[in-house]
């Protein structure tokens, strides 16, 4: 199944450590005592490892979202029905969606991406079609890609990359729609992680006890199906994630290749990020975490990737919505790093 050419296997860029040695100098320097910025500084510091200046920017902002069907979702894994997803993106394509009202608050490019639907979305030049299929198959019962089906999806991420690149983008926020896509996105990191389903798979959109514990069951009836694959990443992925999932994935891993700074929005999104460090090992210095989910399988994978999420509002949206929020602390941090003023400019006696 691995090919020596696959794009996704070659290792993420290399942080440039002279552009953070000199931003923490710069840091050191500026009229304030030492660490007193908390995580800005931080923040600041690892921004200009990845932008190779001591003063980053993330004033151009691209959110891409990724939306597909999922054939677990006729197992009643939702609250919701399955054309959910084709309404959501059309909805978002006329600015109603939280992610398009926040895109707009942000000056933020955003693109709409479909990978599948069950219900047709009528052609709309603010809708891209990639479509690969109505939706993936049932993963309880086989893959849910095939191999072709994931390897079409990662190229569409990186094609996205390529085009928020192109449009001199200098933060990346990957976001998703997809009924049935918390069960994928559970099962993906109780199989990466080797967890039991009662401790990452939760309520979703909001379904019952009842409803919940169906669902830990559809989950664990796919880890035993397809178990023996899971030493495989590629194969894993294959065998549980979803078509946008896969996409956010390769879009992930084209930012790293091509030095361009991700945020994280919440579990799906980090759900793809951990498939993505699994193929492209290295991949988690391009990331921040923008906010912990409510998803109880969140925490365990913010862990795994090394990433401490910048808020934790309780929120559990998706569509990027978390992470448009946590821009402004990174353009903040931005600012901070470039526009104070030294000891020396300011004219202040140097606490050290």
């Amino acid at each position: 199944m691995k090919r020596l050419d696959d794009w996704f296997y070659t290792p993420a860029a290399q942080v440039n450590l002279d552009a953070q040695q000199a931003a923490l100098a710069r840091q050191a320097q500026l009229t304030k005592p030492h660490g007193a910025l908390g995580r800005l500084e931080d923040l600041a510091i690892q921004l200009a490892g990845l932008q190779g200046t001591v003063t980053p920017s993330v004033k151009r902002v691209r959110i891409v979202i990724f939306a597909a069907d999922h054939g677990i979702a006729a197992d009643n894994v939702s609250a919701f029905p399955q054309e959910v997803t084709a309404q959501m993106v059309a909805n978002m394509a006329r600015g109603g969606a939280a992610i398009s009202v926040l895109a707009r608050a942000l000056g933020a490019g955003i693109e709409l991406i479909v990978l599948g639907s069950v219900v047709p979305i009528a052609s709309d030049p603010r809708i891209r079609s990639e479509i690969i299929a109505p939706s993936t198959a049932n993963f309880t019962q086989k893959a849910a890609m095939t191999d072709a089906q994931l390897r079409t999806a990662l190229a569409v991420g990186r094609a996205a990359v390529a085009r928020a690149r192109g449009g001199g983008t200098q933060l990346f926020i990957g976001g998703e729609m997809g009924i049935g896509n918390t069960t994928a996105a559970a099962a993906l990191a109780c199989a990466y992680l080797n967890a039991d389903p009662a401790q990452l798979v939760g309520p979703g959109t909001g379904i019952d006890s009842e409803r919940l514990a169906h669902k830990r069951q559809l989950v664990a009836q796919a880890l035993e199906l397809h178990h023996h694959q899971f030493k495989d990443p590629f194969a894993t992925l294959m065998c549980l994630g979803g078509f946008e999932i896969a996409a956010m994935t390769g879009a992930y891993i084209a930012c790293a290749h091509s030095r361009l700074a991700i945020l994280v929005d919440g579990f799906i999104s980090t759900a793809a990020a951990l498939a993505a460090q699994r193929l492209c090992p290295g991949i988690e210095h391009w990331m921040f975490a923008a906010h912990s989910s409510a998803e109880p399988g969140h925490r365990a994978m913010t862990d795994a990737l090394g990433l401490t999420p910048l808020l934790d509002l309780g929120m559990r949206l998706g569509e990027g919505s978390g992470a448009a929020l946590a821009v402004p602390i990174l353009r903040h941090a931005c600012l901070l790093q470039s526009e104070m003023a030294t000891f020396a400019e300011a004219g202040v006696a140097d606490g050290q």
